[in-house]
């Protein structure tokens, strides 16, 4: 028995090694990555497709799953793909298939499916084993070639099969289809575009290729919509996009950005005044059944008061129907607020993330991802005419061998009658190569009448002239992209606007400009309320205009500072005795129940400063402020509300003064009062109006500050009641020995001012 403790790997056959775990899982990790970066979640830029797709289609041809020929079972599709080339789970690869055949998810499918292949609801396809599927049109463009030596390939992972590295891609998959993954660190997510416009935008590329991004793009759309370039995504669900050119360039020139989609809708007549609103198409990649249930949730909550109902009268186009609160409601309103809180505007992301030349993943731009296709096309072509050119010359050497048999048939037929081994005597006789005089041995009898000679002769020459053709091509880059641009001029036409499948889906507006104040008010139910404000700052809002406050109760050691009547869609200000403006939706504060809230759970104000008042915020008005040692001016409210939790500073005061009053300005002349007892009346007019700042002296005191301000009409004269609530009126005249300049002192109250030193 050896030491209990001795490590692992010494001694003893388990193999065991140590490793440093941090390298471990570096190399490990950085594995996974690359598998998933490479094999799994980016698509390829050349043919736009991820190896399961890519596998999919290679299986589906060697099935002979053409347009024209008969369906074949999914089941029997995905088996192949799956013993075949794809080591993963069937249900992955049903569901990737499955995807490539939803005319709602591709913009052109290249699976043709016979059977339930799901639904824009989100319903999922019936079982493999009930629909059947075969290519369509594109995926055959997309394979174009491949058995003409056009692509490499690569052994399968049991290395018993083959299968293609890229697809010749003769359409430009990567845009027309887009695609979108995540793999690790980095994703990708690509819109699909319309095939018409990338190949005229290619063709630009081929006549202009130091052409920038801008030139590749519409600004502008043409009377005949085949001569437009990119003008921006083309959704096979339609929608409508609100995005700028300039913020789409930019987008497509980085390979970065997003776009606003939104849904396309109509306003139906209903005669008497009466309209609702339908939406016909809805942004991609948006589950209508989902986006019904959350505009339902959301009517239930109260968060649209416009809207009174929804119903989905969807048949095979969807058609989803809105029901405005009344006549009065304004279309446009009604869907901004639905745009700000539903899917009924989404924005789809633009990251052109894709493997360049299958290897290294980056972001590219339009132009970058234009250019590889054209020069894996130019490539594709090189190889498939190399490729032919191959197949010429053996069969030329092969109907060599054949007429000089038919020149000398009679010693031909002796030597394989008497010859043991006619093969070498025939060689070495005319001087033939392996290939001929095996050719020669397999001729059939049939083929020894005389008409056989012309057809070889006609066949040779043929076949010399395409030689000298391919030649050429092949030795001028010039003549290899005519053929290019011939080949993409063909592809233009065949999926033209005039098509069904090729006809612009999505179209382009501006975003209607309403104002943000609107479209807030029409996501609030407007109900009248009585706001509460207590004297230690706890708010809460009442439902109804009380009339009598008497019966509010309060916390211990509080009370009543003060309660005003508003609506739910107003906004409330609070003015703090630090001169910071605070603002809060009426509809945000805390219902009447118990004691409500600190208005410090709302809004970060500081400890040490009180509530001086609050009110019902009105664009219209002016206030005038003014601080406890008599320092003011006046601001338009406007400039006063702030829409942080921060607040907005626009009294600065510096302990121990604070600000003291807030008032809506009326009247042309400011009466102030002082603790001294000093009144002072002076002209509006003296008062500066500012956004910010400390303000002017309004009165001037030896001692103490402030008791009561407010401004009034001369030509009405100064009111105030006693605490017997009388009302007193000193008129223009009566006022002559307390008018002043601002900043003067003031003289001594008139008889029978309030006690208390306010106007009351």
């Amino acid at each position: 028995m050896g030491n209990s403790l001795v490590p692992p790997g010494s001694g003893g056959d388990d193999h065991i090694e140590p490793v440093d775990l941090k390298q471990a899982l570096e190399e490990r990790y950085l594995a996974y990555a690359l598998s998933t970066i490479m094999h799994r979640a980016l698509p390829d830029v050349r043919d736009g497709l991820k190896p399961v797709h890519r596998r999919i289609m290679h299986a589906m041809r060697l099935l002979r799953l053409n347009p024209d020929q008969a369906f074949a079972k999914c089941a029997r599709i995905v088996g192949e793909v799956m013993g075949k080339f794809h080591p993963h789970g069937d249900q992955s690869i049903y569901d990737a298939l499955v995807r490539l055949a939803q005319s709602f998810s591709m913009r052109y499918p290249l699976v043709d499916g016979q059977g339930n292949f799901g639904n824009i609801d989100g319903d999922s396809a019936a079982a493999m084993r009930y629909t059947e599927a075969r290519m369509t049109e594109v995926a055959t463009e997309l394979l174009a070639g491949i058995t003409e030596d056009a692509v490499d390939f690569r052994p399968t992972y049991n290395e018993e099969d083959e299968e293609p590295v890229v697809l010749p891609g003769a359409f430009p998959n990567l845009l027309a289809n887009g695609s979108s993954g995540i793999a690790v660190g980095m994703a990708t997510s690509i819109p699909p575009h319309n095939v018409a416009e990338l190949c005229k935008a290619a063709l630009y590329l081929i006549d202009n290729p130091d052409a920038e991004v801008e030139d590749l793009m519409t600004r502008v759309p043409h009377e005949d919509p085949d001569e437009n370039m990119v003008r921006g995504p083309d959704f096979p669900t339609g929608g409508v996009i609100v995005d700028s050119f300039e913020t789409m360039l930019e987008a497509y020139k980085t390979g970065r950005g997003s776009f606003r989609v939104r849904s396309k809708w109509a306003v139906e007549d209903q005669g008497r005044g009466t309209y609702q609103i339908v939406v016909t198409e809805i942004p991609y990649g948006v589950q209508k059944s989902r986006l019904i249930e959350k505009i339902a949730e959301l009517l239930l909550a109260r968060r649209l008061p416009l809207l009174e109902d929804i119903r989905d009268e969807s048949a095979e186009d969807i058609r989803v129907v809105l029901v405005p609160k009344s006549r009065t409601v304004d279309p446009a309103l009604l869907m901004e607020s639905l745009f700000k809180l539903t899917e009924l505007e989404v924005r789809f992301p633009l990251n052109m993330n894709v493997l360049s030349r299958g290897k290294v993943p980056g972001v590219l731009s339009l132009k970058q991802v234009l250019r590889e296709w054209l020069d894996h096309r130019k490539e594709v072509l090189i190889r498939r005419s190399n490729h032919r050119l191959d197949e010429i010359v053996r069969r030329l050497e092969i109907l060599g061998g054949l007429l000089i048999a038919y020149l000398n048939l009679d010693e031909v037929i002796r030597i394989i009658r008497e010859e043991d081994e006619p093969k070498p005597v025939m060689m070495a006789r005319w001087d033939l190569t392996d290939l001929q005089a095996e050719s020669i041995l397999n001729m059939r009898l049939r083929s020894l009448r005389k008409l056989e000679e012309f057809e070889i002769r006609k066949e040779f020459d043929a076949l010399s002239e395409e030689k000298a053709q391919i030649e050429a091509l092949l030795n001028s880059d010039q003549k290899q992209w005519k053929t290019i641009r011939w080949e993409v001029e063909r592809l233009r036409d065949r999926f033209s606007s005039s098509t069904e499948l090729g006809r612009r889906r999505t179209q382009f507006a501006d975003a209607p400009e309403h104002d943000i104040e609107d479209i807030q008010q029409a996501m609030i139910e407007r109900e009248p309320i009585t706001v509460v404000v207590s004297e230690k700052g706890w708010l809460r809002a009442l439902k109804g205009h009380l009339s009598d406050y008497s019966t509010l109760s309060f916390k211990e050691g509080d009370a009543l500072k003060l309660a005003f009547h508003a609506q739910t869609t107003d906004k409330i200000l609070f003015l703090t005795t630090g001169g910071k403006f605070f603002t809060i939706g009426a509809d945000r504060l805390p219902g009447g129940r118990g004691h409500g809230e600190p208005i410090r759970i709302m809004v970060d104000m500081e400890n040490d400063q009180a509530i001086v008042t609050a009110f019902v915020h009105d664009p219209s008005r002016k206030l005038l402020l003014s601080s406890y040692v008599g320092n003011g001016f006046l601001v338009p409210e406007t400039e006063v509300v702030a829409n942080t939790r921060k607040g907005r500073q626009v009294m600065n005061v510096k302990a121990p003064d604070e600000a003291k009053f807030c008032l809506p300005v009326g009247g042309d002349h400011v009466a102030i009062v002082g603790e001294n007892r000093k009144l002072l009346v002076f002209p509006l007019s003296e008062v500066p109006e500012m956004g910010r700042g400390k303000g002017v002296r309004l009165q001037k005191y030896k001692d103490g500050g402030v008791c009561d301000i407010k401004t009034f009409n001369l030509a009405d004269g100064l009111t105030w009641q006693d605490s017997a609530e009388r009302t007193f009126t000193r008129t223009k005249e009566e006022l002559v020995e307390w008018m002043g300049a601002r900043a003067s002192a003031g003289r001594m109250v008139p008889k029978g001012f309030p006690r208390t030193g306010k106007f009351g």
